[in-house]
């Protein structure tokens, strides 16, 4: 049995402590008097230092220790937030992150610049001399605890948890001895000791628990305040073997009887329920790594061929094989579904990456920017999820530098000074809609073609639709930006949006309106794994079509298919849909069937017509990319096993509804 990495599980952990921190600190710049989000970023950055610290990871605990302090005294009061320290200490997130990929002497000089601008920055409030916070209310509580038998040999020192506890006011600190074993089977690494303190203090309680954080799963802790007493100050009594302790250190002693009310130790009896309830807790997430996810989805890709395989077998078997092989088939068809929804995420942790992008583009700008998000719940396939961030960003920036205007022109304009940027997504047709839209000046037509006629791409006065024209700005190489800036001008990002979403069969949609923005959308399948497919016969060949975009089947006789020839149109429900015969598309050389058959299928608002030979049935479709020497051939996404062994090509709806499109077109020129 292998275990994992601990150095590779804490870089994951401290991953989603960071993101934790930026959260924070985004939504604080919104509401800098947000004390839940000031100590939420506290408690983040405590225990990012002190996981560090236990992991061997010293420069980032040294460095981490310096935004804590700081964060500390904005949430006690002493200091108030401002947009300037909440910017160093999301700049020192960044560094921090590098700390934890990379542990090394040569990001020190970069940490002491970014330490030097946050210590202006405190400075900064200092010297401005805001108003004394009222100092805080103390209260009393008592603090009952003990740790597991093994914590010392598992490295945690109780000293110190009792020392954190002193930092937080006046304390007294009573030991107890539960269970103690005879002197013959003692073990020296053992813990038996228990703790009660009564503190006295200014802080949260949430702070007393900060104390524990790092040990509170496996402990029994129990924090209960005390009521009103008579209290009076002495010097502490050292504890048990503990350390010394400064004669002038002074705690805490109660001279009233402690109230009913004060929950009593808890019980030996009662341990196993406690950690009854803390595996349950435990086991309610499972961290996975998705490369297992990965081969796990292969797994039951290959289980779907087999039983396809085993369901043609069963369809010439008796009745008891049919029905093993019916079992079979249902057992792998929720297996398959409970797979898929493993794999889903919500997109809403892709969006959560751009306020940041968002926040920086302003900031480089000068430009007033707010993002919007909308359909952060929708799910689609993690695969997808990972291939989408690159176009986004180039999109998200694209739209900031090209679309939205400075603050000065958009006032000249009519338009409020912030632009808007929304990010949106939804599910439609077995595929997701992810929409990038602003509010800015919209994209130049003329400008467009005009690049494009000089850079060659297009011919001059070439006759192109208002979508292809707009499609230009993803060629390779094309840019209308004036200058080449840290932004935009090199004329790759938009080809790198292209490429991508080509490579996970989407599409992509352009529209825009001069003076009031323009909005992109792009239309990616859920998944790329396993998908329902129609499965179809043209000629001798077998094809899987997306059942996802299939509308309707209609029949195609022989006496309309000869009828319909130079024209290509069906009439359906007093419209018309121009259909393509995959029959002459693909050459097969072979007569047509007496009666042929029309699936319709749609992408969105656009529909065509599919004209094959038979229509065999559902299939569940296990995807098998195309080799590199079929990776331009654009009427395929893909390939699958059926049953028998033999492979048929799954249909690229997309391109196919294209090319009905065009086809369409030069009917209407022709005509």
């Amino acid at each position: 049995m292998s275990f994992p990495d601990p150095i590779q599980v804490f870089r994951t952990e401290a991953a989603e402590l960071l993101e934790q921190i930026e959260i924070g600190l985004l939504d604080l710049m919104h509401d800098l008097s947000n004390k839940d989000q000031i100590d939420a970023v506290f408690r983040s950055l405590h225990t990012l230092k002190g996981s560090g610290a236990m992991f061997g990871f010293e420069a980032l605990a040294a460095f981490t220790h310096h935004c804590e302090t700081v964060f500390d005294k904005v949430r006690k009061g002493e200091v108030a937030a401002t947009v300037e320290i909440v910017s160093v200490v999301l700049e020192s997130k960044d560094h921090m992150r590098l700390l934890v990929e990379r542990p090394s002497d040569e990001l020190e000089p970069v940490g002491a610049k970014i330490l030097a601008n946050l210590h202006r920055a405190v400075e900064a409030v200092k010297n401005g001399e805001p108003a004394t916070p009222a100092a805080p209310k103390e209260a009393a509580w008592r603090v009952r605890f003990s740790l597991p038998r093994n914590a010392m040999a598992n490295g945690t020192n109780p000293l110190g948890l009792l020392d954190e506890l002193r930092d937080l006011g006046t304390a007294t600190i009573k030991v107890d001895f539960p269970t103690l074993p005879s002197l013959d089977v003692l073990d020296p690494s053992d813990l038996h000791a228990a703790w009660t303190v009564d503190l006295v203090t200014a802080q949260p309680k949430s702070a007393i628990e900060d104390v524990f954080i790092f040990v509170m799963d496996d402990m029994e802790l129990d924090i209960a305040p005390l009521r009103a007493a008579t209290f009076t100050i002495q010097p502490e009594k050292p504890a048990v073997a503990a350390q010394p302790v400064a004669a002038e250190r002074a705690t805490l002693t109660e001279n009233a009887p402690v109230p009913a009310a004060v929950p009593a130790p808890v019980q030996k009896d009662a341990a196993p329920a406690a950690a009854d309830a803390k595996q349950n807790r435990a086991a309610e997430s499972v961290r996975v790594p998705a490369e297992r996810l990965d081969e796990l989805m292969d797994r039951v890709g290959e289980l779907v061929i087999a039983q396809s395989r085993l369901r043609q077998l069963a369809g010439h078997a008796d009745i008891q094989m049919r029905a093993v092989s019916e079992d079979i088939e249902r057992l792998s068809g929720e297996l398959r579904d409970t797979m898929m929804v493993l794999r889903m995420v919500p997109v809403g942790t892709l969006f959560g990456r751009f306020r940041r992008l968002v926040h920086d583009l302003a900031r480089e700008t000068g430009k007033v920017i707010e993002l919007v998000t909308e359909g952060e719940t929708t799910e689609v396939d993690k695969t997808v999820i990972e291939r989408l961030a690159d176009p986004l960003v180039h999109l998200v920036r694209n739209s900031v530098d090209h679309g939205l205007e400075t603050p000065e022109q958009r006032l000249a304009s009519g338009k409020p000074q912030a632009g808007r940027v929304t990010l949106s997504a939804r599910q439609a047709s077995g595929e997701v809609i992810i929409t990038i839209k602003d509010d800015g000046r919209g994209i130049d037509r003329d400008r467009v073609r005009a690049k494009a006629e000089s850079s060659g791409l297009i011919a001059p006065n070439a006759v192109l639709s208002d979508q292809e024209v707009l499609q230009l700005i993803f060629q390779p190489g094309f840019s209308t930006a004036q200058a080449v800036t840290n932004l935009s001008g090199r004329g790759v990002g938009m080809d790198v949006v292209k490429k991508t979403i080509d490579a996970l069969r989407g599409a992509i949609d352009v529209s825009t309106v001069p003076g009031e923005g323009s909005e992109i959308s792009l239309r990616i399948p859920l998944t790329l794994a396993i998908i329902e497919g129609l499965l179809v016969r043209v000629g001798g060949g077998r094809y899987v079509i997306p059942l996802s975009a299939v509308e309707e089947c209609l029949e195609l006789s022989l006496e309309e298919d000869l009828r319909s020839r130079g024209r290509s149109f069906i009439s359906l429900r007093d419209s018309l849909v121009p259909f393509i015969r995959l029959r002459d598309l693909f050459r097969t050389g072979t007569k047509p069937d007496p009666f042929q058959k029309v699936v319709v299928i749609s992408t969105g608002a656009e529909r065509v017509g599919l004209v094959v030979d038979q229509i065999i049935g559902d299939h569940q479709t296990v995807i098998k990319a195309m080799s590199k020497l079929h990776h331009d051939v654009a009427t395929f996404s893909g390939a699958t096993i059926l049953g028998d062994g033999s492979v048929a090509l799954i249909l690229d709806v997309v391109h196919l509804v294209a090319a009905g499109q065009q086809q369409e077109a030069q009917m209407r020129i022709a005509g």
